[in-house]
């Protein structure tokens, strides 16, 4: 069976001649939007003022792109620090010239990390409730926001999986050819040009012909992402679980990191060197969120008081 079977190989963003808006990015700006949008009937269910609201978008906006930025620096780019310092923090790359890159290299632990440093600082000095209160609030809609952030993945051609003969194969042009073999092969300077001339011109078909195909990890992923996202806003709105301290938190622990293992065993390994561990870098970051999860859920049952 081949019929779901494409090449994947789009343009990277919106280009506005002096800047390009990358795909990667605007999902970060629908991720940021849509939550907010969710977050609303939320707080206006619990009886908190709009005003909190806002300051809670600033809190976990920083508190994101500072921990999934510093989070993968730490954990799969580490050379980065001494290699382009600029490039930790700023979505930039210096090592051949200045270039505008977008936000590239994010890692959803350190997403994770700083979210939950940052909503202690939130209640302490915005909310004044409980941590674990905002925690289950937030973990609601989370799933929405890394479904988004995943699909931005897919447009940059990263997170790829392993080569596959199943009917949901992708090929990835943008991944599997280089800038500099794109722009060698077809003489054309402008690499998205010459990624698009690679599969338009007939005269490459070989090439693409080639070219292996490889689970979607990306939109995998986003499916699981979007599942947990149905889960957890079903136990919000339907049962009594937000009376219940930790458990929307530790549930959206379990099952987001559940299918991050899963997806990762479909993925190529993102670190040079790692080939051969049992579990990749992914899976074992994940196994601490899980084992709070389990921790959390397992109090939120027994404990006897509801709040």
């Amino acid at each position: 069976m081949t019929a779901l079977k494409f090449t994947w190989n789009p343009v990277s963003g919106i280009d506005l001649g002096f800047i390009t808006i990358h795909f990667y990015s605007l999902m970060f700006v629908v991720t940021f939007a849509s939550c907010f949008y969710l977050m609303k009937p939320i707080f206006k269910r619990e009886g908190i003022k709009k005003e909190k609201l806002d300051s809670l978008f600033i809190y976990t906006v920083i508190a994101i792109v500072l921990g999934m930025r510093l989070g993968h620096v730490i954990f799969y780019q580490t050379e980065l620090i001494w290699e382009d310092p600029l490039a930790v923090l700023l979505p930039i790359s210096t090592q051949n010239g200045f270039e505008f890159t977008g936000f590239r290299g994010l890692a959803s632990h350190g997403a994770v990390v700083g979210v939950l440093v940052s909503m202690y600082y939130y209640n302490k000095k915005v909310l004044k409730k409980s941590w674990l209160w905002i925690l289950d609030r937030l973990a609601v809609v989370s799933g929405i926001g890394a479904m988004f952030v995943r699909l931005g993945n897919f447009f940059n051609s990263e997170m790829i999986g392993h080569s596959t003969d199943s009917a949901i194969g992708i090929k990835f042009i943008q991944h599997e050819i280089s800038k500099g073999k794109a722009v060698s092969l077809t003489k054309i300077q402008n690499p998205q040009k010459a990624y698009q001339a690679l599969t338009d011109d007939p005269q490459f078909s070989s090439i693409i012909s080639e070219l292996p195909y490889r689970y979607p990890g990306q939109l995998m992923e986003a499916t699981g992402y979007l599942l947990v996202f149905f889960i957890l806003m079903f136990l919000y709105w339907k049962t009594e679980a937000r009376k219940k301290p930790g458990l929307l938190l530790g549930a959206f622990l379990l099952l987001l990191m559940g299918v991050r293992i899963i997806v990762e065993r479909f993925k190529e390994v993102q670190v040079e060197g790692r080939e051969e561990w049992f579990l990749n870098t992914g899976q074992l970051l994940s196994i601490p969120f899980i084992l709070i999860g389990l921790y959390l859920v397992y109090n939120a049952l027994t404990k006897k008081e509801a709040i």
